[in-house]
């Protein structure tokens, strides 16, 4: 009997699975996954629902990762964490706040679990997750074998990573081990954490405050379901930067340490006039233009068509391609948006 997978993504789409395995311990977890792969049962790791977008009934065993534990070690200069996959990240960034272990606290309130946040390089104003990063633990199911990669390895980029890459579909990431520096640097040269000083924040304000602004900007997904910014923040050239920024003064870009500038995704949707449009269910939230949200009966294939609209509309203004960040799955696995 199928069993409902609405509960599990946090877009609310009311699609389904064949059968449904929850595991709670690492050992489980690497068992669950092996036999499925060894039997090539078509598998599908999920952690929060929250970066997923089911567009058909799935068709195989979908593995629910609810793994736990959380240890600490030290040295002189730095803390090493040691999180199993299936911790919630921003319980993790709020533990760290009450061990007084710091660095995290940009990236609060990002919804999914620890074992999501590497393969697409998490981030948010102005840190992302490699910041921290010092070994991944995962299965690799080819080979049958438990793996360690360091930072270097996991060849990570901008919501990039080794595992969305090489290793797509054939690592399952155990446990993660960050690094963080006993001496805490305050990141607040982005978008609204600039009123801050570095020189007297506490890491309690910056994380009160990216909290604040976060609930203000998106939606609930339990009131109105959706899976946060939905499409990258395109990276353009310097000439193309410049190209746009003569035709519109008020273009959101940020530059980056590769003379590139990252465009807010968001302020190209808004003035592409695409705010508040729906496709049957889905829609573009009416006040962040960056959230696609349910509407309360939409269907995968709707995100999916209002997506590709969105894409293309921006495209014909701006000359910029659009990249969703959410895996889109169809019926046996991920399939693309163009």
């Amino acid at each position: 009997m199928p069993i409902s997978l609405t509960s599990l993504n946090t877009f609310g789409l009311n699609q389904h699975c064949d059968s449904l395995v929850e595991v709670t311990n690492k050992d489980e977890l690497i068992k669950t996954s092996l036999m499925l792969y060894q039997q090539q049962k078509s598998m599908l790791i999920l952690g929060g629902g929250s970066n997923v977008v089911f567009t058909d009934d799935f068709q195989g065993t979908v593995v629910k990762v609810s793994t736990k534990g959380i240890t600490i070690n030290e040295d002189y200069d730095d803390y090493y964490l040691t999180i199993q996959a299936g911790e919630n990240w921003h319980e993790l960034v709020e533990y760290c706040l009450t061990k007084h272990i710091y660095g995290l606290e940009n990236m609060a309130l990002i919804p999914g679990t620890v074992g999501a946040a590497p393969i697409q390089n998490i981030g948010a104003y102005g840190v992302e997750f490699n910041r921290f990063c010092h070994k991944i633990e995962f299965l690799q199911l080819d080979t049958g074998d438990l793996v360690h990669y360091d930072n270097q390895q996991c060849e990570f980029g901008y919501r990039e990573s080794i595992f969305k890459q090489q290793l797509k579909n054939l690592a399952v990431i155990t446990e993660v081990t960050l690094k963080l520096p006993k001496k805490w640097e305050p990141v607040v040269n982005y978008g609204p954490l600039q009123h801050f000083d570095a020189m007297d924040v506490t890491a309690q304000q910056v994380f009160d405050c990216v909290c604040h602004v976060r609930q203000s900007k998106l939606p609930d997904p339990k009131v109105l379901g959706n899976v946060g910014s939905f499409f990258k923040n395109p990276v353009v050239s310097v000439v193309d930067y410049h190209s746009l920024k003569n035709r519109y003064e008020d273009l959101v870009g940020y530059r980056q340490v590769d003379d590139h500038y990252k465009l807010a995704a968001g302020w190209l949707i808004e003035h592409a006039g695409l705010k508040g449009i729906n496709i049957g269910g889905a829609a573009v939230h009416q006040d962040q233009a960056l959230v696609l949200v349910n509407l309360g009966q939409a269907t995968g294939d709707q995100v999916c068509q209002l997506a590709k609209h969105i894409i293309q509309t921006v495209f014909d203004k701006f000359a910029v391609t659009l990249q969703p960040e959410p895996r889109i799955m169809g019926s046996v696995g991920e399939i693309e948006v163009k």
